[in-house]
């Protein structure tokens, strides 16, 4: 079952419980998912953005919505950081398990490895491929940072 008809299943399943978080959170990503679609045809992709794209936007939206909470947080408006923690659950019923730390590690130890990448000046080849492989899996900024230790050898 492709993500697009996740959603659509998700906001019908939303509707009829009257989940009033999830369907506002549902018809904002499919709003999003739209402005992509949108912005993909000048690229020439007629049939909307693939799974690998749609993922990206996912954790996009995640990363938005934890450093919104945490300035409402900071601001002293704990309902709308937890509106925002609420907008995150719904938004990560549709992204795959994430990777442990160590199952992070591992998957860029196999990368390294395999590509032959022995210096920093292969750190785009090997986030390449990890995005490639591990799309929506993982931390991309955090595995950056790994892939770094790795490749200076610390």
């Amino acid at each position: 079952m492709t993500l697009r008809t996740r959603f659509n299943d998700s906001l019908k399943d939303a509707m009829r419980a009257r989940d009033t978080r999830a369907v506002s959170t549902i018809r904002m990503i499919n709003a999003a998912l739209k402005d992509r679609d949108i912005a993909a045809r000048t690229r020439g992709v007629t049939d909307g953005i693939d799974e690998g794209e749609i993922l990206s936007m996912l954790q996009g939206l995640v990363k938005q919505r934890n450093e919104s909470a945490a300035l409402y947080d900071q601001g002293g408006r704990p309902e709308l950081a937890q509106q925002e923690r609420e907008e995150i659950a719904v938004i990560e019923r549709f992204l795959p398990r994430q990777m442990s730390e160590e199952e992070a590690g591992g998957a860029i130890d196999a990368i390294v490895s395999e590509l032959g990448a022995s210096s920093i000046k292969d750190m785009g080849r090997v986030m390449a491929e990890l995005k490639a492989r591990h799309a929506g899996q993982m931390d991309f900024a955090k595995a950056g940072g790994l892939v770094k230790q790795r490749l200076s050898g610390k």
